[in-house]
C-alpha cells in the first residue's frame, strides 16, 4: 500500500510536468519550471526509496531526497518573492543560492560519517524499506534553512497584501496554500505516524508537492492575463497590424513577421544572419538604423510605400537586461497622416485669414496713428512732409547699416523703428501753436515749453500703443519720441543722457531729424545746400552724433542727396 502510494504521486508529478511541458508559455517564471523539475525527481526518490533492498540504495535514494528538496524550498521561496512584486538584488539571489548548496552538500555526508546522521539503520518491514536514524549537528542547518524561508514566504505575501496594489490577492491566497501544506506535512506529520495505523511512516511530503503543482499550473494558467506588457505584444503580432523585424549591432537580418513582409517584400529575400543591405529596402533600413545608433532620440521615420504611409519606430532589442541588437516596429499610419494633412491645411488657411485681418487691422492703426502725426505736423511751421521724409531716410541710413553688416540689427528692430519715426514729434500737440507756429527765435521760457514735447510725446506714444502685443515696438517707439534730442556729449534734452545710455533707435532717429531740418526749406528759413547740411552733421559727431554712425551716414550720403534732390 505504501509502495503505491508513493508511485502513485511520483506519477502525478509527472502527469502535471507533461501538463506544464504542453501549456508551457515563455513568459513562464523559470523557478516554477525548475519545480516542476525538482517534484517528479524528489518524488522518485522517495518511491527508489521504498523500494531499496540495501542500506547503500536507501543511502543513494535519501541523497537524492535532499538535492531536490533543498533547490525546491528555496525555488518556492523565489517564486512567492516574483508573483508578491518584491524584487531581490541578483547578489541576495546568489547568497541564497550559495547557502542552500552548503546545506545541499551537508545532507551528502549521509553514510560517509556522523555529522548529518549519527547513526542510520535499515531494515525491511512488510515489503518496504524502514530507515531509523538520529540526527547529527549538520541537520539542524538543514532544520533551520527550512524554517527561514518559510517565514520569508511567508512575510513577502503579508507584505504583498498590504502594500502591492498591483499584485493579485487571489495568487498569494494560492501561493500561501502548497506553501502551508508542505510545511504541516514536513514538521507536524512526523509528529503523527504513531497515531496512523493504515500508512505507518507514510511521508506526506510528495502529496504537497503534488498539490503544490497544481495550483503552479492554475497560477500559470492566470499570471499570462495579468502581464500587461507581454499579453500587449503578444496580441499586437498575432493580430498581425504590426510589423517587427529583428537586426544585430552588426545590421544582419535576425527575422520578421508576415505584417513586416507585406510592408517590406524584399524581406523575403534576406537570409538570415546575412547583411541586410542586399536589397534596396534592407539598405533603406539600415540607413534608419545608422541614425538611430547615431543619436538615440531619431527613432521614428516616415516610409510612404503607393497609396500608404507608414510609422517606423525603432528601439533596441533587449533579451532582458541586456541590449542585443535593434528592433523594428511598423504600423500603417496612413489614416493619421491623411487626418494632419487635413489639419494642417486648415490650419494654414485659418493662418492666412487671421494674417489677412490682422495685416488690415494693423495697416488701419498705422495710417491713424500717421494721420495723427500728420495732423501735428499741419500745427507745424514747417513746410509738410517733414514725417514721411524722416522715416525714409531713417530706412536709408538702416539699410546701409545692414549691408555692411558689422553692426547686427534684427530684422524686427529695423521694421519697428521705420514704423516708429513718424511718431518722434508727437508730443508737439501739447505745445501751445504760439510757440509751435513762432517764426522766429525762441526766448528762453518759450525754449523751455518746447522741449517739453519729448516727454509728452512718449507719454502719447505709451499711451497709444499700450494694448499692442509687440512689446519691441512699444519700447522702441517710446525710446525714439522720448531721446531723439538727446546728444552723444549730453547736453541735449529732456534727460540729458550721455553716449550709450542713449538708446540705438534714438541716435539713429538723430540723424534723420536733423538732416531733414537742414535740407528742408521752412517758413523761417531756406534750405541749406547738401555741402553745407553735410559739414553740420560731420562737426556733429562726435558732440550731437554717436561717432558710430558716422561711417553709415556717410556712405547713405549720395542716397540722401539723391533722395532729397528727387523730392524737390
Amino acid at each position: 500500500m505504501v509502495e503505491t502510494y508513493y508511485f502513485a504521486a511520483f506519477s502525478v508529478s509527472m502527469v502535471l510536468l507533461l501538463m506544464y511541458a504542453f501549456s508551457y508559455h515563455r513568459h513562464y517564471d523559470i523557478h516554477i519550471s525548475m519545480i516542476f523539475t525538482l517534484v517528479p525527481i524528489s518524488n522518485l526518490s522517495q518511491f527508489l526509496l521504498c523500494k531499496s533492498v540495501t542500506l547503500s540504495e536507501a543511502v543513494v535514494a535519501l541523497k537524492f531526497i535532499y538535492i531536490s528538496g533543498c533547490y525546491l524550498i528555496l525555488m518556492v521561496t523565489l517564486v512567492v518573492f516574483t508573483l508578491c512584486d518584491i524584487k531581490l538584488n541578483r547578489y541576495v539571489k546568489l547568497i541564497l543560492y550559495l547557502i542552500t548548496t552548503v546545506v545541499m552538500l551537508f545532507t551528502q555526508q549521509i553514510g560517509e560519517n556522523d555529522l548529518y546522521y549519527k547513526n542510520i539503520g535499515f531494515a525491511r518491514e512488510n515489503g518496504i524499506s524502514v530507515i531509523t536514524k538520529d540526527y547529527g549537528v549538520l541537520h539542524k542547518f538543514f532544520y533551520l534553512m527550512v524554517l527561514t524561508y518559510f517565514i520569508l514566504s511567508m512575510g513577502a505575501m503579508v507584505f504583498g497584501i498590504f502594500h502591492k496594489n498591483q499584485v493579485s490577492n487571489r495568487f498569494i491566497a494560492l501561493l500561501s496554500l502548497p506553501e502551508l501544506l508542505a510545511f504541516i506535512s514536513f514538521f507536524l506529520s512526523r509528529k503523527m505516524y504513531s497515531y496512523i495505523d493504515f500508512f505507518p511512516d507514510v511521508e506526506f511530503v510528495p502529496f504537497a508537492y503534488d498539490v503544490a503543482l497544481i495550483v503552479y499550473l492554475i497560477i500559470n494558467h492566470k499570471l499570462v492575463l495579468y502581464n500587461i506588457q507581454d499579453t500587449v505584444i503578444t496580441s499586437v503580432v498575432l493580430k498581425g497590424e504590426t510589423g517587427l523585424i529583428s537586426f544585430d549591432f552588426s545590421y544582419r537580418y535576425l527575422g520578421s513577421n508576415d505584417a513586416a513582409k507585406k510592408v517590406f517584400p524584399e524581406l523575403n529575400e534576406l537570409i538570415v544572419d546575412k547583411p541586410a543591405d542586399s536589397t534596396r529596402s534592407g539598405a533603406k533600413i539600415m540607413k534608419w538604423l545608422e541614425e538611430f545608433r547615431m543619436d538615440n532620440s531619431i527613432d521614428t521615420f516616415y516610409y510612404r510605400c503607393g497609396d500608404k504611409t507608414y510609422l517606423v519606430n525603432i528601439s533596441y532589442l533587449s533579451d532582458g537586461r541586456h541590449k542585443r541588437g535593434y528592433q523594428v516596429y511598423i504600423t500603417d499610419d496612413t489614416q493619421n497622416q491623411r487626418y494632419i494633412a487635413l489639419l494642417d491645411s486648415f490650419n494654414t488657411e485659418l493662418k492666412e485669414e487671421v494674417a489677412e485681418k490682422t495685416s488690415h487691422i494693423v495697416e488701419m492703426n498705422d495710417n491713424l496713428i500717421l494721420s495723427m502725426a500728420m495732423m501735428v505736423e499741419s500745427r507745424d511751421n514747417s513746410t509738410g512732409g517733414h514725417i514721411r521724409r524722416t522715416s525714409d531716410c531713417v530706412q536709408i541710413l538702416l539699410t546701409e547699416i545692414i549691408e555692411q553688416g558689422e553692426m547686427e540689427l534684427s530684422e524686427s528692430f529695423c521694421r519697428n523703428l521705420i514704423k516708429s519715426a513718424p511718431m518722434h514729434d508727437l508730443g508737439k500737440i501739447a505745445v501751445d501753436d504760439a510757440i509751435l507756429r513762432k517764426p522766429g527765435r525762441f526766448t528762453d521760457e518759450e525754449y523751455a515749453v518746447m522741449k517739453t514735447h519729448a516727454a509728452e510725446g512718449a507719454r502719447i506714444v505709451h499711451e497709444i500703443l499700450k494694448n499692442t502685443d509687440d512689446e519691441e515696438l512699444k519700447v522702441i517707439a517710446e525710446n525714439v519720441a522720448h531721446y531723439h534730442h538727446e546728444r552723444w556729449d549730453g547736453s541735449g534734452y529732456p534727460e540729458g543722457l550721455k553716449g550709450e545710455e542713449i538708446p540705438l533707435e534714438a541716435r539713429i532717429m538723430a540723424i534723420a531729424d536733423v538732416y531733414d531740418a537742414l535740407v528742408s526749406k521752412r517758413v523761417y528759413k531756406e534750405r541749406m545746400s547738401f555741402e553745407q547740411a553735410d559739414k553740420i552733421i560731420m562737426e556733429g559727431i562726435g558732440k550731437h552724433f554717436d561717432k558710430a554712425l558716422e561711417k553709415y551716414y556717410v556712405s547713405a550720403r549720395p542716397k540722401l542727396e539723391e533722395y532729397y534732390t528727387d523730392s524737390e
